[in-house]
């Protein structure tokens, strides 16, 4: 790695909003790929690959817990916990259950997923 990248490796990782969206947007994306990888070893038929969906699942949950351990030395805790979990429903419903995994969502589902998105706002308006 030469200097130049260091130097603009060093300025990212000091930029404040930037590590924000970072773990953030991480921590979204393996609580998705945990869940969706949970529901496929629930799915599976024989042990293996239900045993190397759960260690996939479980090892990508690990990573949303350091992402939120991480996330919690640039939030606190009452703004980092709500907006990981919040993010965490969405993509989950949106991205796995809808997208992946081809599940109906109802009205009253989506109307949910809104009030999330407006609960998610209010708590990281400061």
């Amino acid at each position: 790695m030469t200097k130049w990248h260091q130097l603009v490796l060093a300025r990212l990782l000091a930029n404040k909003p930037f590590m924000i969206a970072v773990l953030t947007g991480g921590n979204l994306l393996f609580n998705v790929i945990s869940n969706a990888s949970l529901k496929i070893s629930a799915d599976s038929r024989t042990w293996r690959p239900f045993l190397a969906w759960q260690v996939a699942g479980n090892l990508t949950g690990l990573i949303t817990v350091l992402t939120l351990t991480a996330l919690l030395r640039y939030l606190p805790l009452h703004v980092a916990f709500p907006l990981t979990m919040g993010l965490t429903v969405i993509g989950v419903q949106v991205l796995a259950a809808h997208g992946l995994f081809h599940e109906s969502i109802g009205a009253s589902q989506w109307l949910g997923t809104l009030l999330v998105v407006v609960g998610i706002l209010l708590i990281g308006a400061r």
